[in-house]
């Protein structure tokens, strides 16, 4: 009794220590700001940086963690909060004017009687920044009990043109009601489903899913945690919009840029993914907009719009940076209400402008940004699309614009894709191997032939033929999905032929996945019957169990010196020996440009009827 006694008496005075340095640390203002760079997985250029806290040196209290819940504890979590968000924005050099600085609030902070917008706004002032420099990201310290005072809250921020992330998605139980109750404009997803994303298809389908959920939203998703070159290519390749880590820049006193070195692997990589999807680009359909420095006056901007009645909008800038956004009906629907006129007519445009209007970068997507656009509030879903070229004024795109590209972009996908399975015909076939071959990077082709599918066809109508046909797309897809990797190519030839282009460094794997798939389904189409024949193409019978998948896998080392015409005649060769071997096989042979003369026969590396399906 007497040791828990001790034990209890030590514990209440190592707890009235740590008060009292507590107490001590807020009255001295003993906490410094670090900042860690938040990257765009497009481009490399910095977004902005996370302001974190740090106690004393060699203290108990010098961990955030521990720093936070001691001071909720004692009930001393407002006046950290307010101390910590002045010394981070006091202490903060943005690099651009378009750089955002992340500041963690606790949902409880939104509470604090003294949480006022105009002590936020007054700091951001004596550091030259703006409401849209920063970015309140609500953490999961404490869950939102209130989301109906807390979004009403946050919309207030928002119009002062304030902007709002939800951090630790997947982690935290309540992220996900966060998301759907607050619509955030940045999610950040935890370092848990981040960490080993290259090596774990769990993870890697769940992010997948938020990068569609995210662009359906119109928002925009920050990776948490990455600390390695594989974590980083696999994010950047799933179309992650930005990244955070110890890889991309530790917490330090001074905001850091991105190395060179990191900002062409991203480049490179992202590039990969453009290049895959032919995307185009929203630079490609911007126009040349007139724009206003923001001290202009509102009458000289409603005299703009009276001499220029086609013109729709106008931009605002600061130097050559966009920071808002004038539409010609809201400048005039805001002037024709009582005393408009003598109210507004005198006063600078940043007074009225939109200050949170959609800016995109030049090489951002179209069908991004159509999405971003179009998720808008009704209000502004018509509103012109800001177009930068590294956070300078390039111009703007109209929602005409972007919607007109979009649905030409469909119609001509849809002229050259197969119209039974909806895959890429030959010209985004031809384009895709000559691109690979052009990168000269390690790639394999695989062809696909169904065979005895005249036989088949014949025997069963053109309806099941079809049926059978898009079975074969679906098994090569769901391998390609599963045993691939993000930028991998699947086409339809014509036919039965159908073709895949993998980076994966197992092509094998991938060919047994796809023969796997094919042989465990294939009999759903003919079970009712039961024969020991099938015909070949000129009518003579051969033996076996049924329709059958033939590949044939050429590995290209380097697609440097390749020609098409090689592949072709390589792949002829496999395919004529995979079809003469009974039953579900591929044949594997590697090409290269000193490859001269045609190898040896090589043997089947897999046959279907003997392996364990």
């Amino acid at each position: 009794m007497a040791a828990d006694r001790n034990l209890i008496e030590s514990s209440a005075e190592v707890r009235r220590a740590l008060r009292e340095e507590l107490l001590d640390l807020l009255h001295s203002k003993n906490i410094r700001s670090v900042y860690q760079p938040i990257v765009s997985l497009s481009d490399g250029e910095v977004l902005g940086y996370e302001a974190l806290t740090r106690g004393p040196e060699r203290s108990a209290l010098h961990s955030p963690l521990s720093l936070f819940e001691l001071a909720e504890q004692e009930g001393l979590l407002y006046p950290l909060d307010r101390l910590a968000r002045s010394n981070a924005i006091g202490s903060v050099t943005l690099r651009s004017g378009k750089q955002q600085l992340f500041l963690n609030l606790s949902a409880d902070i939104l509470n604090d009687p003294l949480f006022a917008p105009g002590q936020t706004l007054e700091l951001l002032r004596l550091r030259g920044l703006t409401p849209a420099n920063v970015v309140f990201e609500i953490t999961e310290r404490s869950s939102i009990e209130d989301f109906e005072k807390t979004k009403h809250i946050l919309d207030h921020y928002r119009k002062q043109g304030y902007r709002i992330a939800i951090d630790d998605a997947g982690a935290g139980y309540s992220s996900l009601q966060a998301i759907a109750e607050l619509h955030p404009d940045y999610i950040k997803v935890d370092r848990s489903l981040v960490s080993g994303v290259h090596r774990n298809k769990t993870k890697e389908y769940i992010l997948e899913t938020m990068v569609t959920f995210a662009e359906k939203l119109g928002v925009y998703l920050i990776a948490e945690g990455i600390e390695t070159e594989e974590e980083l290519t696999k994010l950047t390749l799933m179309g992650v919009h930005y990244g955070q880590g110890f890889l991309l820049g530790r917490p330090d006193k001074e905001p850091a840029d991105l190395t060179p070195e990191l900002r062409q692997h991203i480049v490179s990589h992202r590039k990969k993914l453009e290049m895959s999807g032919h995307v185009l680009s929203i630079g490609e359909l911007s126009s040349p907009s007139p724009t206003f420095d923001a001290q202009t006056p509102i009458s000289t901007v409603a005299n703009y719009f009276k001499e220029h009645v086609n013109a729709q909008g106008v931009v605002v800038t600061t130097g050559s940076e966009p920071v808002g956004l004038i539409m010609r009906d809201r400048l005039f629907q805001q002037l024709a209400g009582q005393y408009g006129y003598s109210l507004f007519w005198n006063r600078p445009i940043d007074s009225i402008m939109d200050v949170r209007p959609l800016i995109v970068e030049e090489h951002t997507p179209v069908e991004w940004v159509s999405r971003l656009a179009t998720s808008r509030d009704i209000r502004n879903l018509y509103d012109l699309v800001i177009v930068t070229s590294k956070g300078c004024m390039l111009g703007t795109a109209s929602i005409r614009t972007i919607l007109e590209c979009m649905t030409n972009v469909k119609m001509e996908n849809a002229k050259v894709a197969s119209p039974l399975t909806g895959l890429p015909g030959n010209l985004q076939i031809n384009r895709e191997l000559n691109r690979r071959l052009t990168e000269g990077r390690h790639f394999s082709v695989i062809y696909a032939d169904l065979d005895y599918f005249k036989w088949f066809n014949d025997r069963y109508g053109f309806h099941q033929g079809d049926q059978l046909i898009q079975f074969t797309a679906d098994c090569i897809q769901q391998a390609i999905h599963l045993a691939g990797i993000p930028d991998d190519f699947v086409g339809h030839i014509g036919g039965d032929d159908f073709i895949a282009m993998s980076g994966t460094s197992n092509p094998e794997l991938l060919c047994t996945d796809i023969l796997q798939r094919f042989d465990r389904g294939v009999r759903a189409f003919y079970e009712v019957d039961n024969w020991s024949y099938v015909e070949d193409r000129h009518g003579n019978r051969m033996e076996s169990g049924g329709v059958t998948l033939s590949l044939a896998l050429v590995v290209c080392k380097s697609g440097l010196g390749v020609t098409p015409e090689q592949i072709s005649q390589v792949s002829a060769r496999l395919k004529k020996l995979s079809k003469a071997y009974r039953g579900s096989v591929y044949y594997c042979d590697c090409i290269s440009s000193e490859a001269t003369a045609p190898a040896a026969d090589p043997q089947p590396a897999h046959h279907g009827n003997k392996s364990s399906i």
